[in-house]
């Protein structure tokens, strides 16, 4: 609560500022009613005026949420610095079901801190405690899937982590002062078809969806994932059942608009929660850019690409198998030994136009001669022997307490190094300030300097160093592009 100034938090509410979308929540004396900084409706006076952190502790002290500008629509809470970065990995283990059984002390000590520092840090960083916290997302993700979907109450309780339909009730009572059957028939849109389903993501501008597409379009595995104009589409394969969705940009602005078809009922909330990660739709681009700017080596890219994101990959070990895969080889190159090991050892998909094969898994791989697949013998023999380790050892590629704690984890496993553990923990743990200073793209942009030397040109970025690898790179391609058409011309 000591984080926020209130003077600059009314300033944004009066202007209706989407860069501090999901940053702030303004609660309203007068209606007992708290809202984005972004709501429609007319700014109350500022002596009625209240400002938490989040949700939570809004609504832990008696606001229920607006139904204009829908609070629990808000991007998610920006990655913070110092202790808050504690927090942040905390959220990210809430919003993964770690407390619907409500263990605290299973959730400090898998951050390595104390139950009663875990609580202290919620309190001055949040006003809420984790508790608190886990019941307003649980019953926000119930309010998302009785909005977006069909499916009927009971399997909504269920999937979003209530244990019977009398707690899902009370709770959403509670919260919203009306009845799930309720909060249902006041959406206005017809509801999607069984099976199908459309979920809106806002996030804080500026984004460069061009940009971001373009970094996913020149990697997209053929027969698993396509980029389509400005729409990306992937294959999934679960629980027997061959499903896909497409992420395109809303509208509306400032959100992503995903639709899902033949997903379980089960799988909805992860998956938005992925693809929230995957398009890095939680970062703070005001935060980022402050950040970055302290660097020269950056301050011309920031400027000419606003709102770069973290290209994200679906899973960790997505994201270890094309990075052992692209080991000193070019994009290319590697994008195209992906898809051989996509046809070969993928879960074929039904009924799909364009999407044939989900991505193999570890045991798909284990042990298997990949060097079927074009692979060098040396680098299958690795890549069998990391996805054998994983498929006995998932907990590997649980999210770590820090980064250093994840690099060096994926270090101690067969082919992995430096280079390959940071880019891991850039694309599949979503780690902000990872860098793989010696990356042949990051060489490039930074022609005649080292890797040392690189790493020191972007040490003011910290903790953000990712988005700088991302900058560079864009740079480096910007570059060949333009060297490209001036040989062209």
């Amino acid at each position: 609560m000591a984080l926020l100034d209130e003077d600059i938090c009314y300033r944004a509410l009066r202007t209706r500022d989407a860069r501090f979308d999901g940053r702030f929540f303004v609660g309203v004396r007068t209606t007992g009613i708290y809202c984005r900084p972004i709501c429609p409706a007319r700014p109350p006076l500022r002596k009625n005026l209240l400002f938490f952190s989040c949700a939570a502790a809004a609504e832990a002290a008696g606001f229920r949420p607006c139904l204009r500008c829908r609070p629990e629509t808000a991007p998610g809470t920006p990655r913070w610095i110092g202790t808050a970065a504690t927090v942040s990995r905390a959220l990210r283990l809430i919003e993964s079901g770690a407390l619907d059984d409500g263990d605290i002390a299973a959730l400090a000590a898998g951050l390595g801190i104390g139950e009663r520092q875990l609580r202290r840090l919620f309190a001055h960083h949040l006003g809420a405690s984790p508790i608190a916290v886990a019941a307003s997302r649980r019953a926000h993700k119930a309010r998302l899937l009785l909005e977006a979907t069909a499916l009927p109450v009971t399997q909504v309780a269920f999937a979003s982590g209530y244990r019977s339909l009398r707690q899902f009730n009370a709770a959403i009572r509670s919260r919203f002062h009306d009845s799930p059957t309720g909060l249902r028939r006041r959406k206005r849109a017809a509801l999607p078809a069984q099976g199908s389903c459309r979920f809106r993501l806002p996030f804080r501008p500026p984004f460069a969806w061009n940009e971001l597409l373009a970094f996913l379009g020149a990697r997209a595995i053929a027969g698993l994932e396509q980029v389509v104009g400005s729409r990306y589409r992937r294959g999934l394969f679960e629980n027997g059942t061959s499903g896909f969705f497409e992420v395109e940009l809303s509208p509306k602005g400032h959100a992503l608009q995903l639709s899902v078809t033949g997903a379980s009922p089960a799988a909805l909330l992860p998956l938005v929660q992925r693809v929230r990660r995957m398009f890095d739709l939680d970062a703070d681009p005001a935060a980022i850019a402050r950040s970055l700017s302290r660097s020269e080596a950056l301050a011309d890219s920031i400027r000419e690409r606003p709102g770069l994101r973290i290209p994200g990959a679906w899973d960790p070990f997505e994201a270890m198998v094309r990075a052992i895969v692209g080991q000193q080889i070019s994009v290319a190159a590697a994008t195209t030994l992906c898809a051989r090991l996509v046809e070969r050892f993928g879960q074929p998909l039904q009924g799909i136009a364009g999407l044939t094969r989900a991505f193999p898994t570890p045991e798909a791989l284990a042990n298997a001669d990949l060097s079927v697949a074009g692979l060098t013998r040396p680098r299958a023999r690795n890549l069998a022997a990391v996805a054998a380790r994983i498929a006995r050892e998932p907990d590997l590629l649980a999210p770590g307490r820090s980064l250093e704690e994840i690099v060096e984890r994926l270090c101690a496993l067969p082919g992995i190094g430096p280079w390959t553990a940071q880019y891991v923990a850039m694309r599949g743990f979503h780690e902000p300030d990872a860098f793989p200073a010696t990356d042949l793209g990051l060489l490039r942009a930074m022609a005649g300097s080292s890797p040392r030397q690189i790493e020191t040109a972007v040490e003011q970025a910290r903790p953000f160093r990712a988005y700088a690898a991302l900058h560079l790179w864009s740079k480096a391609a910007g570059e060949v592009a333009h060297a490209a058409r001036a040989v062209a011309s």
